[in-house]
């Protein structure tokens, strides 16, 4: 292990970092081309380009099913004056597709015919020359030109190819690429699916490998390499060697002392970039080796996908002569600000919804680490490196990850967080209409607020009234004065306690939390579960401030559990569902009941009418029951107030 750390060359900006790129590889294209049968070729890029062997229809054919005649034959016919055609001579039976029998040159439609017998027809209109007839070549005449080179072949380019009598083609080899990952603490999933403290599974090979092949490339994946320099080097360089067209090492990239990719690369060649104004995704390294590229991708997923398509797939798009892929892009509005690093573009990734006339952005975790962000996101917001963030419902332009028409078709649920929500997104998703439930975690006063601002089809409350102990209805009054809504049960559940199994630390109520061996994690301010706990605080006379952990926040009753089961707390405050997921103990503190609050605008909707059935069925409380501390026994009930 070195003891040295590297130090970053000049950053770049994305701008410059991918001109550097192009003029370092300014001829990298035109690949050979290999010859494969025209299905085999969906996808493919054309090597060379292709002229039709044959016409097609390589005859004149019958466009309808009817008489087959010589238009001219036919003039002069009218009601008042009808033509008689003789079966055979003047007239010929045909069904659509067939040959058109020689010496015709027009078609009348069976319907337009009256039979006189056997052998004679009548028609009380004349026909116009090729009337319901297909010419020879009227789709494709032999010697022209099919597709250019570098047109990329669709199903539709299937029947176009085959009909012009072109069964193979030419088309260019796919670029390939060895994507090697490197790092000790890789465990490879295929071999073992436990894990130990400070080990991972390897993923981002298989992530940019797929990446890869969806732009056309073939990859390879290197075995995993730990962190030794030497072992690194010689799989980079074999690989030059070899017949890769570029190179990935993931991970390594950073400028830590165990980060090897620019040592690498220096050994055998020569670094161009090494980190980029961007996040995530800073630590890209972009090298050159013997004329070809190879890239140190960063370690953390969304990093090493950002930098893969800001810059390994314009090359690979390069190499096969097609341009690059254009995401859509739709003017969103962020329902909250969105803070942003001066100096940095950032990729801020987004839930989308359309509410009412506007499609609402709301925030996913920014951790480069967090590949849910991804997986979760439909859009992705890019902020300048010019600017320090983007306010609250000021327009800015999105990229879509997912089809436009999924966003009209998707319920934005904005609030405190509940296990229960999981269970109805999967219940709506499966549904005939496939509706998606996009929720987001802000706490109840968050919901409340989100309905304020119009940015959200309904939140999840659970706000207690010290005063009365009733929930969410002096709140909804409060915040919501000149806002209808409707206020839905959803479920009462048990808040407690959650403790590592055997309760180590014998915590047995709130007096405990001020112990001085305790260690707290809390909900953040203005959720339900934070109030809950500041009221019984209160009641008990606790100071917040004598509690070790009273400022550590989270956001989702999940994450409270992870973190009690991680070793970072003793004990949090949540649902029982929760710890039950993760196997932690429970100790009942309050049942408490969490809502729906609806606004009147939406209650009548078909998206929410469908909410409503489904909450109400048999199957959805069902599951419900199944997580354990809860009960359904009033779900769906509209609270009055």
């Amino acid at each position: 292990m070195k003891t040295d750390r590297n130090v970053y060359l000049k950053m770049e900006t994305l701008e410059n970092a991918k001109a550097i790129l192009i003029e370092a590889f300014p001829d990298f294209g035109n690949l050979p081309g290999e010859i494969v049968s025209v299905p085999d070729a969906v996808g493919r890029v054309l090597a060379e380009p292709v002229v039709a062997n044959i016409s097609s229809p390589n005859f004149h054919s019958a466009a309808m099913d009817g008489i087959a005649v010589k238009a001219e034959d036919t003039f002069g016919a009218s009601e008042g004056r009808p033509k008689e055609l003789i079966i055979g001579k003047t007239a010929f039976y045909v069904n659509t597709g067939h040959v058109l029998p020689q010496n015709t040159n027009a078609v009348i439609m069976i319907e337009h015919v009256q039979v006189m017998d056997n052998n004679r027809i009548q028609i009380e209109a004349p026909a116009f020359p090729w009337q319901y007839v297909r010419k020879m070549g009227e789709d494709i005449v032999a010697t022209e030109l099919l597709f250019p080179r570098n047109h990329q072949i669709t199903p539709y380019c299937v029947g176009a190819l085959l009909s012009g009598g072109i069964f193979t083609v030419s088309v260019r080899r796919k670029p390939k690429l060895l994507i090697i990952p490197t790092g000790s603490e890789l465990v490879d999933w295929q071999k073992t699916h436990t894990l130990k403290p400070g080990q991972i599974f390897e993923t981002n090979s298989f992530v940019l490998g797929k990446l890869a092949e969806s732009c056309g490339a073939n990859y390879v994946r290197h075995e995993m390499i730990t962190d030794i320099l030497e072992k690194i080097t010689a799989a980079v360089q074999e690989a030059i060697n070899a017949d890769f067209d570029m190179v990935l090492m993931v991970g390594g990239s950073s400028a830590g002392s165990e980060d090897y990719s620019k040592d690498v690369i220096l050994g055998l060649g020569e670094v161009l970039v090494h980190g980029v104004t961007m996040m995530p995704g800073k630590p890209i390294l972009i090298g050159k080796i013997k004329n070809k590229p190879v890239f140190g991708i960063p370690g953390y997923p969304v990093s090493a996908i950002l930098a893969f398509e800001q810059f390994v797939r314009p090359l690979i798009c390069r190499k096969l002569g097609v341009p690059e892929p254009e995401r859509e892009k739709i003017a969103v509005e962020p329902s909250r600000k969105i803070a942003s690093k001066l100096g940095l573009e950032e990729f801020v990734r987004v839930k989308l919804g359309m509410v009412g006339h506007r499609i609402v952005a709301t925030q996913l975790p920014r951790g480069a680490g967090c590949i849910t962000s991804i997986t979760e996101a439909d859009g992705i917001i890019r902020i300048p490196n010019s600017i320090e963030g983007i306010k609250d419902g000021e327009p800015v332009m999105a990229e879509l990850l997912r089809p436009l028409a999924s966003l009209h078709n998707t319920l934005v649920v904005v609030g405190s967080h509940d296990n229960t929500l999981d269970v109805l997104a999967d219940e709506l998703r499966a549904g005939e209409k496939g509706l998606i439930l996009s929720s987001s975690h802000v706490g109840s006063t968050g919901g409340l607020m989100a309905i304020k601002k119009g940015v959200c089809h309904l939140a999840g409350s659970h706000l207690l009234d010290a005063e009365d102990g009733s929930y969410n209805v002096s709140y909804i009054r409060k915040y919501l004065s000149d806002t209808p809504v409707k206020l839905v049960h959803l479920v009462y559940r048990d808040q407690g306690f959650m403790v590592l199994p055997g309760n180590p630390k014998n915590i047995k109520g709130i007096e405990d939390l001020a112990r001085e061996d305790i260690r707290f994690i809390n909900r953040q301010g203005g959720s339900g579960t934070r109030i809950l706990l500041d009221y019984r605080l209160k009641q008990t006379g606790i100071d917040p401030a004598k509690i070790k952990g009273y400022e550590t926040e989270e956001f989702t009753h999940m994450s409270v559990a992870v973190a009690v089961l991680s070793g970072a707390a003793d004990v949090g405050l949540g649902i029982l569902s929760a710890a039950k997921a993760l196997k932690l103990d429970f100790i009942p503190v309050v049942t408490e009941q969490y809502d729906l609050v609806i606004p009147q605008a939406y209650f009548e909707s078909e998206n929410i009418r469908i909410l409503l059935e489904t909450i109400n069925s048999a199957r959805f409380k069902a599951r419900v029951e199944t997580l354990g501390g809860y009960s359904t026994r009033r779900t769906g009930e509209v609270i009055p107030f």
